[in-house]
């Protein structure tokens, strides 16, 4: 024990050292990198990409060894999710909480580690969809986190935060926000934890949403380039939803007390592609008017001069496996494609004037699965709905950039969305004698027919520690409160 308390003591002097020459409280755009893919570059590929793009700063969400192994002695920062899912356990048993920092956190920093500067608790656990399932677990688990951390001798440096959702507030006017009825008490909770113990609150903010589920909501409000549909409230106007929504957060926290709380903007972006307003164009002027309206400093009404201390920008990457349950645009919200390609130049005011692409991508061959010439098109829908039900048809639907490719097109389209998922097997592009293989990339316009990647990501390591983690940590809270009896 005194040997283990001797090495926390050096990580901890070391990690204090580090935090002196990069200040906590440093503004900086970051990003979201998730991994859900049907296409996944090499983790080490992706942190090469955030550092030629000077990216100092990563949210991800959930600890995954093959992602956070590539990111010890980057220098990037990084927000390190749990999931919901995760919530119910580490909130009943000190000993998961100890044991999942001690596998997810402990393993991996100190000299030449990963820089885990926050551990967010849940990924928007109060959204209204989720009806209060996991409410009355965020504080629990956060409290055994936290003892875990000072266990560990990491609470001075590595702060639990809780990413919520915009709807956890509500107001017609930003000076009148609150925090949701049903969420006053817990709120109250969180922001007096958050504020003993120096951490930001967190919020996710999508201006994209407001557009896509009201039709009445006014469209250049969304963006930063100005709108006929100004918000009026007491003498301070607002020209962009960005503007109205950050700042009824802030009178939401000013109710309970905390109104000078530091706010970081866990996720914002706009998708490229998949619905209607999703598109390449529409994500580049919203991404671009978001930086520059950040980094002019400004602020907003109720916070002149004090932007968010941070931004995380959504997405470093397209998700292609994502569920598509709230739109097709699901898929798409990356910055770069899925092969860490930028889809649009983007200044991120990080020195760089556009973004650089992944280097060293190493693709499958240049070939492609699509419609016989003579095909019947009466007999491919259940072939083209097998393709689609695995594989990622989200840019034929309406909005999506192949949408006009026609109906021939859009059976090549599946076609070879299918043949790119199966690492280009052959018999994957039968079809019952309906699909053939091409040489000639059938790419139409902005429609892009893929070329799978071959430094795919293995799961296999992934999957391998979290079997572990789910069978031995019954046992373990078992050995911890079964009494022991001598002889």
């Amino acid at each position: 024990m005194l040997e283990g308390r001797l090495l926390g003591g050096a990580v901890m002097m070391w990690l204090l050292a580090w935090r002196w020459v990069i200040p906590m409280g440093e503004s900086a755009i970051g990003v979201n990198w998730g991994t859900v893919s049907f296409h996944k570059l090499k983790p080490s590929t992706v942190v090469d990409l955030l550092k030629d793009n000077k990216i100092s700063k990563v949210k991800v969400f959930e600890a995954e060894p093959e992602v956070l192994k590539p990111l010890m002695g980057s220098g990037i920062q990084v927000m390190l999710g749990i999931p919901n899912g995760m919530l119910a356990l580490l909130s009943t048993s000190p000993t998961a909480a100890d044991l999942w920092l001690r596998q997810n956190v402990s393993a991996y920093i100190g000299k030449h580690g990963a820089d885990i500067r926050y551990i967010a608790v849940g990924n928007e656990p109060f959204l209204t969809s989720y009806n209060g399932e996991y409410q009355n677990l965020v504080m629990p688990a956060i409290l055994n986190l936290q003892q875990s951390l000072v266990k560990a001798n990491l609470a001075s440096y590595i702060k639990l935060v809780v990413p919520c959702n915009a709807d956890a507030y509500e107001s017609s006017l930003p000076s009148q926000g609150a925090f949701r009825p049903e969420l006053t008490q817990i709120m109250t909770q969180l922001v007096q934890f958050l504020n003993s113990n120096d951490a930001p609150f967190v919020v996710n903010i999508y201006p994209f949403l407001s557009l896509y589920d009201n039709k009445d909501f006014p469209q250049d409000y969304a963006f930063f380039e100005g709108t006929t549909h100004p918000v009026t409230d007491g003498n301070n106007v607002y020209t962009n939803a960005f503007d109205g929504n950050y700042d009824t957060l802030v009178a939401a926290l000013t109710k309970l007390g905390y109104g000078q709380m530091p706010i970081i903007i866990g996720e914002i972006g706009w998708p490229s592609d998949g619905a209607i307003g999703a598109n390449i164009s529409a994500a580049k002027v919203f991404n671009q008017g978001l930086l520059s309206h950040v980094l002019n400093n400004k602020g907003t009404p109720l916070r002149p001069g004090a932007p968010p201390m941070d931004i995380y920008l959504f997405s470093l990457l397209d998700e292609g496996a994502k569920s598509i349950l709230p739109g097709g645009f699901e898929r798409h919200w990356g910055i770069f494609s899925f092969d860490g390609q930028a889809k649009y130049p983007l200044d991120l005011g990080l020195g760089n004037k556009e973004l650089k692409n992944a280097k060293n991508v190493q693709y499958l061959p240049p070939r492609w699965c699509v419609a016989s010439p003579s095909i019947d098109v009466q007999n491919v829908a259940n072939h083209m709905r097998i393709a689609c039900s695995v594989a990622d048809c989200t840019t034929l639907g309406y909005g999506g950039s192949c949408n006009g490719i026609g109906e021939k097109g859009n059976i090549s389209y599946a076609f070879n969305s299918y043949y790119q998922f199966q690492m280009q097997d052959s018999r994957s592009c039968n079809f019952d004698g309906l699909g053939m293989i091409t040489f000639r990339d059938p790419s139409v316009g902005d429609c892009r027919f893929l070329v799978g990647v071959t430094d795919k990501g293995s799961d296999s390591s992934v999957s391998q520690t979290r079997y572990q983690w789910w069978v031995l940590l019954p046992f373990l809270i078992i050995i911890q409160i079964t009494p022991s009896f001598s002889l």
